[in-house]
This record gives C-alpha cells, structure tokens and sequence, in this order.
C-alpha cells in the first residue's frame, strides 16, 4: 500500500504568515492615515520592518515561493500608493504630481514583471545580463535599500509634516526649520532619481516585450514559410 503523500500547503508558509501580518498592519494604517499619525505611523512601519522577516523566513525555511514573492510585491506597492493618495488630500495643489507617481510606480512596475515572467525570470528584481547597466546597478541590495528607503522616508516625512513640523533643527546663519521637512528636503534627491529609474526601468521593460514580439513573429514567419 502506498504512502499517501501530504501536499504542502503553500498559504501557511511562515513567510507567508508574515506576509499576512503585514497585510493587516497595513490595512489599519490605512484607515488611520487621515486622521492619527501615530496610530498610522506604528502599524506603517510595523508593515514595512517586517517584509525583511518574511525574506529571512523564505531563506531560513526554504520556503521561497512566487506566491509569497507577488504578496511581497502587492503589498509593498499598495502601502506607498495608499499613502500617496492620503498626501494628495493633504496637499491638494500638489494632487497631479502624486497622480504621476502613482501611475508611474504602477506602470513601470507591472510592467516590469510582465516582461521578466515571459523571459522566465522568477521575480521583477532578476534582470538579464545584457539589460540596462542602471538596472542591474539598481537591483543590488545596498543600491535597493537606499533608495527604497529614501523614497519611503521622503513620503513619510511629508506626510508627519502635514501635522506637524516635528521638533526645530537649528541651521547656519540663525535658520531653523522642522525635523520633518528637513527630512523631506534631505530625502527629495533619492526619491526624484528613485522615480528616473522608475522611468527607466520601464523602457527597458517595454524594449524588452518588443523584442520579444520581434523574436515570435519571425519564429511565426519562418513556421509558415
């Protein structure tokens, strides 16, 4: 008689528990966002600390799985897109800007990975080595975290701003200005060239479905000739 094999049951993977944390952290600062900053704050950052437990976890476990990889993905994107409609209701004159940087981190995103899964690749983050240098510079990890988290602290700062100016940091020649822009001024640079590379990262990803597109229709042309 054979043994029965038990399959694993991918949704309770312990990254994918974590995954799950997050999710509902991220749900409940979304609902204080508007109006409690600490509240929104805490269960912000609480989301975001724990996307490196749930990598760890995936290497630690070996329970790596594209499943987890998009829920990783998913989830990354809709807190800093949910917090950047909350900033275009907090600085209305500034409500086009934030509609660009929302279509732009969608656009260059999705398509990122519609162009990595039809090359195979198991994840956006892998990048062929004939692609863009400024890519591959990019999604190295040192590179990654500095600008994720710049970009992140930029929003972020904006957003306290909005309640508060923060703490005063003296500055030379008798300026003083809140902790909180002083943030967000520090942080502009490397969100600016985080959404160039955005841009770029979405030619390149478009570039590469042409080529694509190039590759099967002349594998159909030689298939009918």
């Amino acid at each position: 008689m054979k043994r029965k094999q038990m399959e694993e049951n991918i949704y309770l993977f312990i990254p994918n528990l974590i995954g799950y944390a997050r999710v509902i952290f991220a749900i409940i600062s979304f609902w204080y966002m508007p109006t409690n900053p600490a509240v929104a704050g805490i269960c912000y950052v609480l989301s975001g600390g724990l996307d490196a437990f749930d990598g760890l976890a995936a290497r630690k476990f070996n329970q790596g799985t594209c499943y987890g990889a998009v829920l990783d993905m998913v989830t990354d994107r809709c807190s800093t897109l949910c917090l950047i409609l909350v900033l275009g209701y907090f600085y209305p004159s500034w409500l086009f800007v934030f509609q660009l940087l929302v279509a732009l981190d969608i656009t260059s995103h999705w398509v990122q990975m519609y162009s990595s899964l039809i090359q195979g690749e198991s994840s956006h983050k892998v990048t062929d080595l004939s692609a863009n240098p400024i890519m591959r510079l990019y999604y190295t990890r040192p590179v990654l975290f500095t600008f994720c988290s710049g970009n992140e602290l930029f929003f972020a700062s904006l957003y306290l701003a909005h309640f508060s100016s923060g703490f005063i940091v003296p500055l030379p020649f008798g300026y003083e200005v809140g902790c909180w822009v002083l943030l967000a001024i520090i942080c502009f640079p490397i969100s600016f060239l985080k959404q160039v590379v955005s841009v770029v990262q979405m030619v390149v990803a478009f570039k590469n479905i042409a080529a694509l597109d190039v590759v099967e229709r002349a594998k159909q042309t030689r298939d009918h000739s």
